[in-house]
C-alpha cells in the first residue's frame, strides 16, 4: 500500500466539499455527498479531520478514505451486507 508518511498534508471541508491539499501542490477536492457517510455529518464533524500516512479519517462519522482510493476517484460508500 502507498503512504505519504513524509509529506504534509492538510485537509478541510468548507461549502459541501473535502478539499486535501498536499505539499507537492496536487489538490484534491470532492463533494461530500459522493460518500453516504460524510453527506450526513454537520459542519463540525467534518473539519474534524485525522491525517494518517495512509488516507484521511472522520472520528466522529466512523469514516475512512485511502488517499490511493481518492486518487482512483473512489470516495467511499457503505458496505454491503
Amino acid at each position: 500500500m502507498n503512504t505519504l508518511a513524509n509529506s504534509q498534508i492538510q485537509a478541510s471541508y468548507s461549502d459541501g466539499y473535502i478539499f486535501v491539499y498536499m505539499e507537492s501542490g496536487v489538490e484534491i477536492k470532492f463533494p461530500v455527498e459522493k460518500n453516504p457517510r460524510l453527506k450526513q455529518g454537520t459542519p463540525e464533524q467534518l473539519n474534524h479531520i485525522e491525517i494518517s500516512p495512509f488516507g484521511l479519517h472522520w472520528p466522529d462519522l466512523d469514516e475512512d478514505l485511502s488517499f490511493e482510493g481518492l486518487s482512483r476517484g473512489d470516495f467511499g460508500q457503505f458496505s454491503k451486507v
